[in-house]
């Protein structure tokens, strides 16, 4: 039996030298929207996406010695391609061409894929920070 009863995801954290573009990134690519955030001794920024999915930006540490990113490790890793073993979060979209558009048009590298049952889309690609990011097809409960 497992220790904790009920448990369920309540954040992702993400660090970084600039939370306000990667703030930014996140409410203008998947529509996240800024809540209200505590005072702490470093800066941060909370956001709110649907009832339940909080991220927390969180202000990278200037004395801190751990590569920022993935882009701060090896050149290999800032391949998409790499994504769909690595680290990443996946969300899921009910508009996926339209999304993956949207993406090219930004100007974002990405990585397309179907999963082997062809009923999924998958688009892999990064943030700003270098963090890993997949979207996944979904269909639309509304149609």
């Amino acid at each position: 039996m497992a220790a904790a009863k009920a448990a369920c995801l309540n954040h992702v954290s993400r660090e970084s030298s600039d939370i306000n573009r990667l703030s930014k990134f996140y409410q203008e690519i998947f529509g996240f929207e800024q809540i209200e955030s505590p005072k702490l001794e470093f800066n941060v920024i909370w956001l709110k996406l649907g009832p339940s999915f909080f991220l927390h930006l969180i202000e990278r540490n200037p004395e801190s010695k751990l590569p920022e990113g993935p882009w701060s490790a090896v050149s290999a890793i800032a391949d998409t391609k790499n994504l769909p073993r690595g680290h990443h979060i996946c969300f899921s979209v009910s508009n996926f061409d339209s999304f993956v558009q949207t993406l090219k048009e930004k100007g974002i590298e990405t990585h397309q894929r179907a999963l082997p049952n062809g009923k999924i889309k998958q688009v892999f690609f990064f943030d700003p920070d270098g963090n890993g990011l997949e979207v996944a097809s979904r269909e639309d409960p509304e149609q």
